[in-house]
Formats: structure tokens, C-alpha cells, sequence
């Protein structure tokens, strides 16, 4: 990738299971966009020494999976954010999008990431839906109340007819296995890099 800004068309599009122990070593943010993140940030982008559950400095689950202290099912990157597929799916394709600042609610994220961040939350609600053959989806954010994690992220979860969720009532549909997740995360990434050559 170049030294391109954030919002800039160059994106890492995942290539699986994310884990710095399992020796995937990988340094998403060039030298030119990580100056971009300190100017409009004011916190430099860089892998932080963590428990390997979450972040020591933020005391963070998705600043550790951020810096890849933490494994996840990544779906998306680019020099804001990232998305990966939620443990605890509603349906398979579930996806949570969090930037790469520790921001914990949407009044904390900076007025000049929102456009770029919404834009990657308009995105993956296409690919999400196309991957997972939706009717539509469901996208949400909490802030604070209902938060399980103190890090700004919006859902995204591929929604039909009759798909069983009502008002509040939100049953989890778990993975089958590891394939099962494989499978999903192939499938929208299949649809991404699709839509990102046209």
C-alpha cells in the first residue's frame, strides 16, 4: 500500500484468521498513512504489548484484535478501521466494525473519521448482504448502555423475513466450527473483492 490517507481507495481486504501468535506478522499502515492517522487522530498507529485477550494500554478486547494481540475472523481493513466477524453471531456474517483509534462511543470519534467510517459501514452492509444471500440487514451501535465493549463498533447482521428476530429479542445463531466461520469470512470476502475491482 502507498502513502495513501485514510478514506484512500488502497485497502487490505483480510486473508483469514488474524493472530501475531500463530506468526502472522502483518503491517497493514504505511509510513505516509500513519502520519495521516497522527494528524487527524493525535495517537500514533502502532502494535501494542498486550495479555493476549485485550489491549494492556486501553484495557481494550478490540484494541487487542486491532493489534492482533487478539485472534478474530477478519473481514475488512483499511487505514480507519476493521471488521471481523462477531463471536457470537445472530446469523452467520455477523460483522462488527470498529475503528482503529480508541474511540469508546460515537460522541468520541472525531468529526473528520465519521464520513470515512460511515462510508466503510455503508460498504460492508452491501457486502454482507450479498455474501449472505440477505433480504436486508441490521445495522446498529450502542453507546454505553447494552455496549459489551467499551470500543465505538457497529453491528451488521444480515436479516430476512420471518428470520426470527423481533424488536429486542435477539436469539444467537452460534458457528457450527471453525469451518463454518472459514466459510462465512471466504464468502464476504469473495463479494468485497468483487465489488472493489468494479
Amino acid at each position: 500500500m502507498g502513502a495513501a490517507g485514510p478514506g484512500a481507495s488502497s485497502l487490505y481486504l483480510g486473508s483469514g484468521f488474524r493472530s501475531r501468535a500463530a506468526g502472522f506478522d502483518w503491517n497493514p499502515i504505511s509510513a505516509g498513512a500513519r502520519k495521516e492517522l497522527l494528524r487527524l487522530t493525535g495517537e500514533p498507529w502502532a502494535p501494542k504489548i498486550g495479555t493476549g485477550h485485550m489491549n494492556l494500554k486501553t484495557r481494550c478486547l478490540f484494541c487487542g484484535i486491532i493489534g492482533e494481540e487478539t485472534s478474530s475472523y477478519s473481514v475488512f481493513e483499511d487505514e480507519i478501521s476493521l471488521a471481523f466477524l462477531d463471536h457470537r453471531p445472530l446469523f452467520p456474517g455477523h460483522c462488527l466494525l470498529v475503528p482503529r483509534g480508541h474511540y469508546e462511543t460515537l460522541t468520541d470519534l472525531p468529526e473528520d473519521l465519521t464520513g470515512l467510517f460511515f462510508r466503510n459501514v455503508q460498504l460492508l452492509s452491501r457486502v454482507v448482504e450479498e455474501a449472505m444471500e440477505a433480504e436486508g440487514s441490521f445495522v446498529a451501535l450502542n453507546n454505553r448502555v447494552s455496549q459489551s465493549v467499551l470500543h465505538l463498533h457497529v453491528h451488521v447482521v444480515p436479516r430476512n423475513r420471518g428470520d426470527g428476530l423481533k424488536g429486542f429479542f435477539w436469539p444467537r445463531h452460534p458457528y457450527s466450527g471453525e469451518d463454518d466461520i472459514r466459510r462465512v469470512q471466504a464468502r464476504i470476502l469473495a463479494v468485497l473483492n468483487r465489488i472493489r475491482e468494479t
